[in-house]
């Protein structure tokens, strides 16, 4: 079902990553105009309103990963009373990594048209400062939190061939790089682009390992994106002895059987599984 012109639609509007100069002119009057506003930190919204000279009118709700699926409803109702809600994150585009997939798909099941006013996205800045290949690429958003779990997750992109874009919070970047350099080769070539578009913006570019050494000592602060390059042709590199039975460990851990866990790491590397089995049982005890 489509609802006619005139009742409630949603807009997504694009915020600026730091430099209130990149906001728009469709932004403000986004925010001027919309019956509803859901932020995801009212704070910000009502700083940038302010630094935009722009009174924003309709009502404030705050729209966040811990509150979106309960809000969505609320904010399905005002669209049925015909109202205009404007989606706003605390920078870039809403839904890309941030709030309103959630609102946008529910929004389309219902019939509700959902359009943007458009504006700057982390992922795309970060990638066209990165000096890699952007012609094709893959937003991964967040890596997992947990050392294993991010492991596993970089080991299934190893192969990759396209330029892989990240984002990472400051205070897991040092580890994160650390665990790239081991998936992904530590000469593999990447930039991290830290606070982007504000003041200290910082864009770091070199290996793997360059980089994870860099993190490590100056532990670098505000937000972070990550660009990584793609796998050149061919295998992976392999991983070292001890990489290969951690990852085995890391599988038993989680409940496979030593041997199930022995035939994944292999398949994962492109490794017989023999070679595998044998630096498991011949590990020193």
């Amino acid at each position: 079902m489509t609802h006619e012109t005139g009742t409630g639609r949603v807009v997504l509007a694009g915020a600026p990553l730091g430099n209130i100069g990149d906001a728009s002119a469709r932004l403000r009057e986004v925010l001027a105009s919309a019956d509803v506003v859901a932020a995801e930190d009212t704070r910000r919204l009502a700083r940038l309103a302010r630094d935009l000279g722009v009174t924003v009118s309709g009502r404030v709700v705050s729209y966040f990963e811990g509150n979106d699926e309960r809000r969505t409803p609320e904010l399905l109702e005002a669209l049925t009373d015909g109202a205009t809600v404007a989606v706003v994150t605390d920078g870039g585009m809403p839904s890309v990594s941030d709030p309103g997939y959630r609102l946008v798909k529910a929004a389309l099941e219902a019939g509700f048209p959902v359009t943007a006013a458009p504006g700057p996205s982390a992922v795309t800045t970060a990638l066209a400062l990165s000096g890699l290949p952007s012609d094709r690429f893959v937003f991964e958003g967040f890596l997992p939190r947990t050392g294993s779990h991010r492991r596993s997750r970089l080991r299934e992109l190893a192969a990759e061939p396209r330029t892989l874009v990240f984002f990472e919070a400051p205070h897991r970047i040092a580890g994160a790089l650390g665990d790239l350099a081991a998936a992904f080769g530590d000469q593999r070539p990447a930039a991290v682009c830290r606070e982007l578009t504000k003041t200290y913006e910082e864009i770091r570019r070199g290996t793997l390992r360059e980089l994870a050494s860099w993190a490590a000592e100056s532990e670098p602060r505000g937000e972070i994106t990550l660009v990584i390059g793609g796998a050149p042709a061919g295998p992976p590199p392999r991983p070292s002895d001890e990489e290969l039975r951690a990852a085995v460990a890391e599988r038993e851990a989680a409940g496979s059987t030593r041997r199930d866990a022995i035939q994944a790491v292999a398949e994962d590397f492109g490794l017989k599984k023999r070679e595998v089995y044998g630096l498991v049982v011949s590990a020193p005890r």
